[in-house]
């Protein structure tokens, strides 16, 4: 029997550019942190193995503290570490692999595997058919040796690879790399362990995604896990488990505003969120001036709780109720007509769409203005 962790992606040294620097610098940390609970979960659950099949960092050009820092990170786990570059971290001739091998820091139990092959763990009586990518391109598949590899007999036959296999991915691909989606059938292989979709995903019962570790993109397509896999022995049916081990969950919400009952939802659901959350909620349709004024707390409220939070209110018309004009002393003179002129702006459909932003965002300042003024000395 022969137990392994199948995990990838990790792209150790991904910037966060979209975010505010404090909130990218806690998501590019987490991807450390989830390295080592990788590395524990290795240690605790007693595995042969683990295969990273990958992508291990974003970039050759990382740091070399960077590199230090990942190699540490696997130190709780000291049983083999299989790495593979993938099509960020690809085996080039000068290359992130090449640095961390001049930096001597990496582990005698972490091998790197930077050219073609079989890497054997006798130990375990497995057999790793590798496909590197030497390159961040391929038109070729990689795996295509697999077929005609022979290994020991009575040996597990596992592949180990990175790349797209060929009408499986639907939505947008990290890299055009191609893989036969018959490769565990016609190199008989017992488990095929694949990297570059960013989700855990099951080709079929012997080809998986283990998915990137830590989730780092608005897309709901199962991030933020490792795969536990066994095989009883040589032939077997492998059997996985998907073993969460992210510490973040990013969700990206489509809200519209139509009704007060709309609000209500929206505030409950920024309520349920906390600092493990990371938000993108574009908010659209129209509501009245308390509402708008609601919901622009309930943002910063929830700003101050996840970790980090992306909004966009551009799609959101205020529009002034008449008991909202009477609470602002709006319902005569000067006021109430540059508050006709920002509602005309807004429903205006020829209006530039940044005006119409900004006709919303001049309407809740004026009311926050207004609200701070003693209720005698509002405009009327």
């Amino acid at each position: 029997m022969i137990r392994f962790l199948h995990t990838a992606d990790w792209q150790i040294g991904t910037q966060f550019g979209q975010f505010e620097p404090d909130d990218a610098a806690h998501l590019a940390e987490a991807r450390f942190e989830t390295v080592r609970r990788i590395a524990g979960e290795a240690a605790a659950r007693k595995v042969d193995a683990v295969l990273v099949a990958g992508d291990v960092f974003d970039l050759q050009t990382v740091s070399d503290t960077v590199i230090r820092r990942l190699f540490g990170a696997l130190q709780a786990f000291s049983g083999p570490w299989i790495m593979l570059p993938g099509n960020h971290d690809a085996a080039l001739v000068e290359s992130v692999w090449t640095r961390a091998q001049r930096l001597n820091c990496i582990a005698p139990n972490v091998r790197v595997v930077l050219e073609p092959g079989v890497v054997t763990l006798d130990a375990c009586q497995c057999a790793l058919l590798c496909a590197p990518l030497t390159q961040r391109i391929t038109y070729d598949d990689t795996t295509g040796f697999f077929d005609t590899t022979e290994t020991p007999p009575g040996y597990h036959r596992i592949g180990l690879a990175h790349g797209s296999v060929s009408g499986i991915l639907q939505e947008g691909i990290d890299s055009s790399n191609p893989i036969a989606a018959t490769r565990a059938a016609s190199a008989r292989l017992d488990y095929l362990a694949l990297g570059d979709w960013h989700g855990h995903l099951r080709v079929d019962e012997r080809t998986w995604y283990a998915g990137t570790h830590e989730q780092d993109r608005f897309r709901a397509n199962e991030p933020g896990f490792m795969l536990d896999v066994t095989l009883s022995e040589p032939g077997a049916v492998p059997v996985v488990e998907a073993v969460r081990v992210g510490k973040y969950q990013w969700h990206r919400w489509e809200e519209t505003i139509s009704v007060p009952t709309d609000v209500d939802s929206l505030r409950t659901r920024l309520g349920a969120l906390g600092s493990h959350d990371v938000l993108r909620v574009t908010v659209s349709g129209t509501a009245a001036l308390a509402d708008a004024e609601a919901i622009h707390v309930a943002v910063e409220e929830t700003r101050a709780r996840v970790r980090a939070l992306r909004v966009d209110l551009s799609g959101l018309q205020v529009l002034p109720t008449a008991a909202d004009l009477a609470e602002l002393g709006a319902q005569s003179g000067y006021l109430a007509k540059v508050v006709a002129r920002l509602r005309s702006l807004q429903e205006d459909p020829q209006s530039d769409p940044r005006k119409v932003k900004r006709a919303a965002e001049a309407l809740l300042l004026l009311a926050r203005f207004q609200r701070e003024l003693p209720r005698e000395a509002r405009s009327a």
